[in-house]
């Protein structure tokens, strides 16, 4: 063999056979993977939200005996702005695209992290068109948004009226547990400042 071939042989050899020092061995520390730090594992859910003048769109579910705007949970492999539109279609019977994101809002709930979006889904329109999944659903009603509190539990409420805020005031929020978690400029507009109770829905 010449002595080009024989040297290149050996060398592959030498690769091959290499043995890589181990950490435990030379008393450095190894992190296993009970020792590793989990990522957080997040619900995804997401709320449609449609308008009609100072009116919000709420749901009755069968299953929670409760009111709240449509919506549902996000499936593996779907976007939650996919999830909006499909939840429409299920719940509602219409083909209606999400046209923005208003919330974002993060919360702990005893099943883990969970994250609720509301998108605008705009003014409702003909109301003859909702055909409700029956097996979920049982009435629809059309409720002025300072009231849904009358209906909803308080977290939900809180982020249905920041939800409409923010469809008023054209840009989104991020909450926590329903509450805004950021600064925002104070642009909303002359219709909540007249409402009297509008910092009890403000927070």
């Amino acid at each position: 063999m010449p002595i080009v071939a024989a040297g290149a042989a050996k060398r592959r050899q030498l690769r091959r056979t290499r043995v890589f020092p181990d950490p435990a061995k030379e008393g450095r520390e190894v992190m296993s993977d009970r020792d590793a730090k989990p990522f957080a594992q997040v619900r995804l859910a997401v709320g449609a939200l449609f308008v009609r003048g100072e009116d919000v769109l709420l749901v009755h579910s069968v299953d929670r005996c409760g009111w709240d705007i449509p919506g549902g949970i996000v499936g593996p492999g779907e976007s939650p702005a996919a999830a909006c539109r499909r939840a429409i279609g299920e719940e509602l019977g219409l083909d209606r695209p999400p046209q923005r994101l208003l919330v974002h809002d993060w919360t702990r709930k005893p099943a883990g992290d969970e994250i609720r979006y509301i998108f605008d889904c705009g003014e409702l329109g003909d109301e003859s068109a909702l055909q409700l999944r029956e097996s979920e659903l049982d009435r629809w009603q059309l409720v002025r948004v300072d009231t849904v509190d009358t209906l909803v539990g308080p977290e939900s409420a809180r982020r249905i009226w920041q939800g409409f805020r923010a469809r008023m005031e054209g840009h989104a929020v991020y909450l926590e547990h329903g509450e805004p978690a950021l600064r925002y400029p104070d642009t909303a507009p002359s219709w909540l400042d007249r409402q009297p109770d509008r910092d009890r829905h403000l927070g």
